[in-house]
């Protein structure tokens, strides 16, 4: 493959600029258009205040970082900046977010995170190759990176030299631009990202055996009542050229004292996949069951490649995961693997939507929900489209939700959109408590009543950690999982 310099378009003007021009107005009051107004007066003007504020914020709060000179930085920022003029805040009008309740994030004094001083904390991995990141900061002395093959990086943008790697990586960060389907979050996560976490793996490289584990730490937290939320922005590139495979396991936490506090973490991945290339991503999310966790995964699959997710998610109390997937070539593999926990007062959400443009493209979905307590929600919304010329696709999804208390909740809608007239596509979707049949067979086998219903919904979610490759993560989520189940 052949590098070349990404080129970009010309800036738009900074959010701030735009806030306070003299030409803009964020009064409630109705709006008089003149012909003086520009037009991005004008849009400024119908933007949502709160939003806006939002944004000022994270501008303030990245004007003395070391990045605010980065191009790539600098460029991100402005276009996420311009989108933002025309976004508002999601309410339960908006069908993305029907069943999802964002108002505790609105009702909240937002304020960004600021830059962490050096850890007093100490993290361990059972890979040697881990990326720590601390409230979207790239925490050099908390990472270690000793087993990767030649010609790979893994770290900060800034820290890369200008090269042919540096090159592929703009066109990548670029090319993010054109992503149709961003909204509110995804831009708020550009203007406000402090740095841009990379992975680049060279064609035909193999990082398997040991994974690259990325840790989304968040320490920077608030008191429970406070109505403080701190804001962290975390954003990670990854490429993977020709022919390569590459494991990544991701995972997100509380640290340093913010295991039960309040924050907001409202993350990004981006995944590039080329020709004939594979990508394992192990996704675990245990944050504190105060915060908010607002997470984007976007992966573009080029011609025979392969992108398998499994994802864990326990923490949280909104947890929102939206997946968006593009098969980019024809013999594409995608196989994705949910499974969430909902608890007291506490929304599990996964959105999802896979594209099919190419011949012969495969794939499977599989969510699994257990929701314990009455106040628990769980909520999925998983669109797969199959357009015209994605002939012999085969694609299945299926969605079965577990509901252990009286009035908890599910909203699941899987659906398939098919344009294309020879494929082999199905979908369905189950909501239920524990049969009946299931407890009677263990207890007619001596096995007491407790002791079947913890074993049976233990094994509702088996499945799915059983898919994790990498044995020392899938036991410590499995034992996790175990403990939280037996104390509901």
């Amino acid at each position: 493959m052949s590098y070349c310099c990404s080129s970009f378009p010309p800036s738009p003007p900074p959010l701030r600029r735009c806030l306070r021009s003299p030409l803009l107005t964020l009064s409630p009051k109705a709006l008089t258009l003149t012909p003086r107004r520009s037009s991005l007066s004008v849009r400024c003007s119908l933007s949502d205040p709160f939003v806006l504020e939002i944004a000022e914020k994270l501008e303030d709060a990245l004007s003395s970082s070391p990045s605010i000179q980065s191009l790539p930085l600098q460029r991100l920022r402005d276009s996420s900046s311009q989108s933002l003029l025309s976004r508002s805040w999601p309410s339960s009008k908006d069908e993305p977010f029907r069943f999802t309740d964002t108002s505790f994030l609105k009702n909240s004094s937002i304020i960004p995170a600021p830059i962490p001083p050096l850890p007093s904390f100490s993290l361990d991995s059972p890979s040697p190759n881990l990326i720590s990141l601390v409230d979207g900061h790239f925490a050099t002395s908390l990472s270690r990176l000793s087993s990767l093959p030649a010609g790979a990086f893994a770290g900060s943008l800034s820290a890369l030299p200008p090269g042919p790697i540096y090159d592929r990586l703009l066109a990548a960060i670029a090319s993010a631009d054109e992503f149709q389907d961003r909204d509110l979050f995804w831009d708020l996560n550009g203007v406000g990202a402090p740095d841009i976490a990379v992975i680049y793996i060279p064609a035909g490289a193999w990082v398997v055996d040991a994974p690259i584990h990325i840790r989304f730490c968040y320490s920077e937290g608030d008191e429970i009542g406070s109505q403080r939320l701190r804001l962290s922005n975390p954003r990670v590139l990854v490429v993977v050229e020709k022919g390569a495979e590459v494991g990544i396991v991701e995972e997100h936490l509380g640290v340093g004292g913010s295991e039960e506090r309040c924050y907001w973490a409202n993350s990004v991945m981006e995944i590039v996949i080329e020709e004939g290339a594979k990508v394992t991503h192990s996704y675990v999310q245990r944050q504190s069951m105060n915060a908010a966790h607002i997470k984007w995964t976007f992966a573009q699959q080029e011609s025979s490649s392969s992108y398998e997710l499994m994802e864990i998610s326990t923490g949280g109390r909104l947890s929102r995961h939206n997946l968006h997937i593009q098969q980019l070539g024809p013999d594409t593999v995608t196989e994705l693997s949910a499974f969430h926990v909902s608890r007291s007062n506490q929304t599990q959400d996964l959105h999802s939507r896979l594209v099919l443009d190419h011949p012969r493209g495969y794939s499977r979905q599989l969510h699994k929900c257990i929701v314990c307590q009455s106040s628990g929600q769980a909520v999925f919304d998983g669109n797969i489209k199959v357009n015209r010329f994605a002939q012999q696709t085969d694609a299945g999804q299926l969605t079965r939700t577990l509901l252990l208390a009286p009035r908890a909740t599910a909203n699941v809608k899987p659906n398939l959109q098919i344009v294309a007239d020879d494929v082999k596509c199905s979908h369905g979707a189950a909501i239920s408590d524990l049969e009946e049949d299931q407890l009677f067979y263990f207890q007619t086998r001596g096995v007491d009543l407790q002791t079947a219903r913890d074993a049976l919904v233990f094994s509702f979610g088996a499945e799915v950690m059983a898919r994790i490759p990498f044995e020392p993560v899938r036991k410590s989520v499995t034992s996790q999982v175990k403990e939280l189940l037996a104390n509901q």
